[in-house]
């Protein structure tokens, strides 16, 4: 049994009319005078004195029945304005209120005026019908419901208020709403106060679903909202109550009855309308509350009976919508009926979709014939033409945001207008997890945490995922989503055990498993929707695997030293810490002097590694530790041959995953790891010996890295043990600049100096035509201009050909393997290492 519940003052209200006419009019309805009409705010925000005004006392009354928990039938306030009504939970009993809920919503309707009682009812022409379908906690089933419905339709009830909600589709009962609507019924409904989808009965197509506004004419944050919202009404209400008195109450279901009473004053003073005519009068004089036009959020805007009384209906009320940029926004659920005034005359539409999906279109000209036929095009360019039978839908592909419809008829040389109706409907996207409503074919997951999201997309679907863990650990598994009409359900089942079923929380809510233990072997999971919500549904599910293997650490034990794990040089090791008090000892050996480069990765951000370092008599060469936030841990050290020792531990253990230790070395030469084997090892370490020249302070010498002019006038200064020098006045080096002192030193001697602009260019890279000059004055060689040169690239214009030819000479310098010299390249710091070791050794 499917139960309907008003939650809080939560209430549904539909609105069905009896089929009748007025016989006679008089002047309008008096102001208020009634002595709590000062507590009726809500009615001064629907401007109703302007609506009394203009509206028409009818002498034959328009039947409202309320299918709630009953009415107060003894309320002074509710006297003369009841007519007899039913109890369908005890037949033969009156339909009295145990509750007060269907009392508030009736007092909000008819409420007597000017009877110097208590407050004012909207709709004076109106007179309630109570029908009491819900138990004294406001629950009920679809069976009374429908029934409730069917009762007051059958019994010339002209408006029908339902203040109740579901979040299941019923077909039952909407062929209980097709019912009444078939004779031409008006519903009107309260979405619900979830903040979430709009509740059933008020969102099926034809129904007129109302949310609430605070008073400060914005949207209430608790009214439901979505693609079925039609209009809005104040949220805030003061109205009749059980035992005679009155209260303040709140919530769309105080909003809905508030459009079911202006609905009676406009078919009062308007007999002949149909009831999609007074639904539409409705919503085309409501006001704006956002943009112009509708929205998910408030609908068409909020009530205006004044506006809905004195304002002529439109048969077309979206035009002007000629072009795409006045295009009309409607939502995708909806019915509407429009005109084309020619053949020429094109209408636009636009509508929002909040998923990828279909929209389906139902194009009905009212003309049958082929000079009547429509043709619907959709911006992504397909198009279809409706006439004649257009019972089958059109069915487009659409994406995420805004859809453009463009209709226009067949016949341009058409000069009458032609009148049509369209319906459109939205299919949400098939997940990309399908074909998986059976275990069988469930959708495979990797072995990790993950977060994935789906949809119910087809009736009675259901997604089954499986996953295999080759590993022992936890895991929680999370299913939230975004709409109230999923009520989610959890399936796991190890395979070959028992299976656990969650289904905790109710509509809208979010399952949760507890931490489990797992252990290896196939898991299946299945998220569904209760049995009774069997429909597509409109929204997305949201399923979280929180997955955390408990990893095995192979080098244990090596918790002392003597069981220290032997990790050889370049080769990487992982480990978990299984507790607080747990340490790993790790042994290497150096064959040389070397730079020792230890490496962690992959460690927990929340975690703080450390590792202190042992020569073999268990010396503590250094403890390093991590820092919170960050993965990793790196340091080196210059260690002399022999055997080490590295202990880690941590400050908390962790086994969601393991670190990787990784010890890499580098053999010292001169104090420099990248010399070893390079051509000109034995210069760079004789010249280090010397204090000629120094690397840069991190074991690296960077013999192939360009020199630059600091550093080859400090290297020359060094060399030749220059001590003169002369104040500078490059604009590029002030006395602050580390190799102030030695390029003063050889610009006093005349080996190098600046540029033109004023400027030497310390941090300049030294080219190889530049360096052999140096070098050239340094020995006092100015060159010679005689013989060739000896490199194809040093032309007898280049400015340096001399030099060259007179250090080529005397075999100061060298080109390369095929002749070449290039004297613009880049001098490296070996090569210029090279040549001042020849100048020492001259």
């Amino acid at each position: 049994m499917n139960w309907f519940r008003y939650v809080g003052p939560f209430a549904v209200l539909l609105v069905l009319g009896l089929v009748g006419h007025v016989t006679t009019a008089s002047a309008a309805y008096p102001i208020s005078s009634d002595p709590m009409r000062v507590k009726q705010t809500y009615l001064d925000m629907i401007n109703i004195n302007g609506a009394w005004a203009a509206a028409e006392d009818t002498r034959t009354p328009l039947i409202v029945a309320v299918v709630d928990t009953g009415v107060d039938l003894t309320h002074p306030d509710l006297a003369g304005r009841l007519v007899d009504g039913v109890n369908l939970l005890q037949p033969g009993a009156k339909p009295y209120d145990d509750n007060g809920h269907g009392t508030n919503v009736a007092g909000i309707i008819v409420a007597a005026m000017n009877n110097d009682k208590g407050i004012a009812g909207i709709a004076p022409n109106a007179r309630i019908m109570p029908i009491k379908a819900l138990e004294s906690d406001g629950t009920g089933d679809e069976a009374k419901l429908g029934e409730g419905i069917k009762y007051a339709v059958d019994h010339g009830a002209k408006i029908v208020v339902l203040s109740l909600g579901l979040n299941k589709y019923s077909a039952y009962l909407q062929g209980i709403v097709q019912y009444a609507e078939d004779r031409n019924v008006l519903l009107v409904a309260a979405v619900g106060n979830e903040s979430t989808s709009v509740k059933y009965p008020a969102a099926y197509p034809s129904v007129l679903a109302v949310g609430g506004v605070s008073p400060d004419r914005t949207a209430d944050p608790r009214s439901n909202y979505g693609p079925e919202l039609d209009i809005m009404a104040p949220w805030d209400v003061y109205t009749t109550a059980l035992g005679g008195g009155y209260q303040y109450q709140d919530g769309s279901s105080m909003a809905a009855p508030q459009v079911a009473g202006a609905a009676a004053l406009v078919w009062g003073k308007y007999p002949g309308m149909s009831a999609f005519q007074v639904r539409s009068q409705l919503e085309q004089t409501a006001e704006d509350l956002m943009s112009p036009g509708w929205d998910t959020k408030t609908g068409y805007g909020l009530l205006n009976v004044q506006k809905a009384l004195t304002e002529p209906y439109k048969q077309d009320r979206f035009e002007p919508n000629d072009t795409q940029a006045q295009a009309a926004l409607l939502p995708a659920h909806t019915a509407i009926k429009a005109s084309l005034s020619s053949g020429q005359d094109q209408d636009w539409y636009a509508i929002d979709t909040a998923y990828d999906g279909q929209l389906q279109f139902w194009l009905e000209p009212e003309e049958s014939s082929a000079a009547g036929s429509i043709r619907l095009r959709v911006d992504s360019g397909e198009t279809f033409v409706a006439g004649g039978d257009s019972s089958q839908p059109f069915t487009v592909n659409v994406r995420k945001g805004r859809t453009y419809i463009q209709l226009q008829g067949v016949d341009s040389a058409r000069q009458t207008a032609l009148n049509y109706a369209l319906r459109t409907d939205f299919i949400i996207y098939t997940d990309p997890f399908e074909d998986n409503d059976k275990q069988y074919k469930a959708f495979a997951l990797p072995e990790r945490s993950q977060t994935l999201e789906g949809t119910f997309h087809q009736k009675g679907d259901v997604d089954w995922f499986s996953i295999y863990l080759e590993h022992s650990g936890t895991m929680r598994i999370k299913v939230t989503t975004d709409t109230g009409r999923i009520d989610p359900m959890l399936f796991i089942q190890k395979e070959g055990e028992k299976s656990l079923t969650y289904d905790q929380t109710g509509d809208g809510g979010m399952e949760i498993t507890s931490q489990m233990d797992v252990l290896p072997g196939q898991y299946y999971i299945r998220v569904s929707n209760v049995k009774d919500y069997i429909e597509p549904i409109t929204g997305e599910y949201t399923l979280d695997i929180d997955y955390t293997p408990k990893l095995i650490d192979p080098n244990e034990p090596n918790d002392k030293s003597y069981q220290a794990t032997f990790a050889a040089l370049n080769s990487g090791y992982e480990g978990v810490f299984s507790r607080n008090e747990d340490v790993d000892w790790f042994e290497f050996r150096l064959t040389k002097e070397s730079l020792a480069q230890v490496s962690l990765t992959n460690l927990p951000t929340t975690r703080i590694l450390y590792a202190t370092l042992y020569d073999s008599s268990m010396k503590d060469l250094g403890t390093y530790q991590s820092t919170l936030g960050n993965t990793s841990l790196a340091f080196e050290k210059p260690l002399s041959s022999g055997t080490y020792y590295i202990k880690l531990r941590a400050n908390q253990w962790f086994m969601s995953q393991m670190y990787r230790l990784q010890i890499n070395s580098f053999v010292l030469i001169s104090g420099y790891r990248d010399i070893e084997n390079h051509w000109a090892q034995s210069t760079i370490s004789e010249m280090t010996s010397e204090g000629i020249i120094s690397g840069y302070g991190n074991y690296r010498f960077a013999p192939d890295q360009p020199v630059s002019r600091a550093e080859a006038a400090t290297v020359l200064a060094r060399a030749l043990h220059l001590t003169k020098q002369r104040e500078l006045r490059f604009s590029d080096v002030a006395t602050s600049f580390w190799g102030y002192a030695d390029i003063a030193k050889v610009v006093q001697a005349g080996i190098v100096d600046g540029y033109p602009n004023g400027t030497f260019g310390p941090n300049r890279g030294l080219t190889r035509m530049e360096m052999t000059q140096m070098v050239a004055k340094a020995l006092g060689m100015s060159g010679k201009l005689r013989g060739n040169s000896p490199y194809p690239d040093v032309g007898e214009t280049y400015w340096g050909v001399g030099i060259v030819k007179q250090m080529a000479a005397d075999s100061w310098i060298s080109g390369y393997p095929d002749g070449s010299f290039h004297p613009e390249d880049g001098a490296t710091r070996a090569e210029f290492l090279t040549i001042v070791a020849k100048l020492l050794n001259r």
